[in-house]
């Protein structure tokens, strides 16, 4: 059973999505890859509360790691990187390569981009941290703005979006 609701934030309404109570989405309005809003199931601000808490924290500067319980749906390719995202520290920033590199799969920076373009939940999977090669803002979901902002905010100069 899915269950949602919305929350604001520094960018932006953000729906959550609970799956027999696990969190299991975190998307932004205008998110590349968000699922239709029916595929959300029925409001119910309770099975979101914990992941709710802790994003109000990260984003007041209180919160650095994430513990929300979390269900990933993916192929694994694509769960082995969302696992490798957030051993990323906050603040901090690797490329697609060196990420594929740490998976021990050095040719496949193309596929690690394409599974981080597809991360159900964003921010508390910090797909946001993984730049170009050459230090670039590459592609976000969100959009390159809040990737910019979210960055910025990790490294204690917040810009406006």
């Amino acid at each position: 059973m899915r269950t949602h609701t919305v929350m604001d934030s520094p960018v932006g309404p953000l729906t959550l999505v609970a799956t027999d109570g696990v969190l299991s989405g975190v998307y932004m309005d205008e998110q590349r890859h968000r699922p239709m809003e029916e595929l959300f199931g029925p409001r119910s601000d309770g099975q979101t509360a914990e992941a709710i808490e802790q994003l109000e924290a990260y984003f007041a500067g209180n919160l650095k790691e994430f513990d929300v319980p979390l269900t990933l749906k993916g192929t694994d390719f694509q769960r082995r990187v969302w696992t490798e995202l957030r051993k990323i520290p906050y603040g901090e920033t690797t490329s697609y390569g060196e990420l594929a590199e740490r998976m021990g799969r050095p040719t496949a920076s193309r596929a690690v981009g394409l599974a981080n373009g597809k991360n159900p939940i964003s921010i508390i999977v910090p797909c946001h941290r993984v730049i170009g090669s050459t230090g670039s803002l590459t592609g976000y979901g969100g959009g390159l703005p809040r990737k910019r902002y979210l960055l910025s905010f990790e490294q204690g100069v917040p810009t406006l979006l």
